[in-house]
């Protein structure tokens, strides 16, 4: 039986998918048009129809991940519940666990977007995104009097940056930081930017039709550096 027929649409993403597995499994360096192919039993010239050069198709599978992490970024952070749920879901969510696949992709793709200029427009346009997501819901929960931050974008670049390093520890050099403790740190970077203690953030959500207990912790200082 032939392979089934499959529009532009879904041949483009059957081609990106395929390489981003690729490019785990090789880096972006190794990387060949023709593993691509391979992987989907297609020839390279169907590649090369829909992405002229691996260049091309490396900046195209990126943008492709990217937007998935962004759309997953944005179900957690469109929830019916508190500000700071949603916080700590996203958080959690970013900072590495496991194997990190994820992560091993995106810091493969951090050191090709040094010369690659197409690759560096998808990573920073990503890490914009994100940032500007975080700090929303971060002042939609200073409005709602949840916790206090003065500076709500200074808060997500900081987050942003503490979890990229701290992902980069536990994915380049296993066993430098036990999940454990990288979780403590986690919610003690987001507990200061809050404003709160960190019980407060590590606490399991309260029973539904309850309150979560009030906080009373001091205003959060502008500039606090994360935690190493």
């Amino acid at each position: 039986m032939g392979r089934v027929r499959l529009s532009v649409a879904q041949r483009r993403e059957e081609l990106l998918r395929a390489a981003l597995e690729q490019i785990s499994a090789r880096g972006v360096a190794a990387l060949r048009i023709a593993d691509v192919a391979a992987a989907l039993g297609v020839s390279n010239a169907l590649v090369l129809y829909h992405f002229s050069t691996k260049e091309k198709l490396v900046a195209a599978a990126f943008a492709h991940a990217a937007q998935d992490d962004l759309a997953h970024l944005r179900k957690l952070l469109g929830r019916r519940t508190s500000a700071l749920r949603r916080l700590r879901a996203a958080v959690r969510w970013y900072a590495p666990t496991g194997q990190a696949k994820g992560w091993r992709l995106w810091i493969e793709g951090w050191a090709v977007a040094l010369r690659e200029p197409a690759l560096r427009d998808v990573a920073r346009d990503l890490d914009r995104q994100w940032k500007a997501e975080i700090a929303g819901v971060i002042a939609e929960g200073v409005a709602a009097g949840e916790f206090r931050c003065a500076d709500p974008d200074g808060a997500a670049l900081r987050l942003t940056a503490f979890l990229d390093g701290l992902a980069v520890q536990l994915t380049s050099y296993a066993g430098t930081v036990s999940r454990a403790r990288a979780r403590e740190w986690t919610d003690e970077a987001l507990a200061r930017e809050l404003g709160l203690d960190r019980e407060a953030v590590s606490a399991r959500p309260a029973p539904r039709g309850r309150p979560e207990s009030p906080q009373s912790a001091p205003p959060v200082r502008p500039g606090s550096p994360a935690p190493r």
